[in-house]
């Protein structure tokens, strides 16, 4: 059976073709829920309006897909909480050439 740690490990090879980090180190990732051979991903986006949601969602449907066991691979995205900067891990700030909080 498919872990959750298998899942964020596949999900930090994701990213934002727009930003060079992952989307995990971004915050985008809210929660990662698996049920015997389904995996439920819910996850926001940097703006609601973002013109790349829809490549972003499938470049996570198709890696998580990738992984032994799944029948099915659910991405949500929600825009409550909105995603703000104070979600962007350290590491991902670090990439970002942000300043530590």
């Amino acid at each position: 059976m498919v872990t959750e740690k298998q899942v964020m490990e596949v999900l930090y090879k994701c990213y934002d073709p727009e930003i060079p980090v992952n989307i995990v180190d971004l915050g985008l990732i809210y929660n990662v829920s698996v049920t015997d051979d389904k995996v439920t991903i819910t996850m926001t986006l940097t703006t609601p309006g973002c013109p790349m949601h829809s490549q972003i969602a499938a470049n996570v449907r198709s890696n998580v897909e990738q992984l032994e066991g799944l029948n099915e691979v659910e991405v949500s995205m929600v825009f409550d909480p909105r995603w703000n900067a104070d979600m962007i891990t350290p590491e991902g700030r670090k990439a970002l050439g942000l300043p530590d909080e």
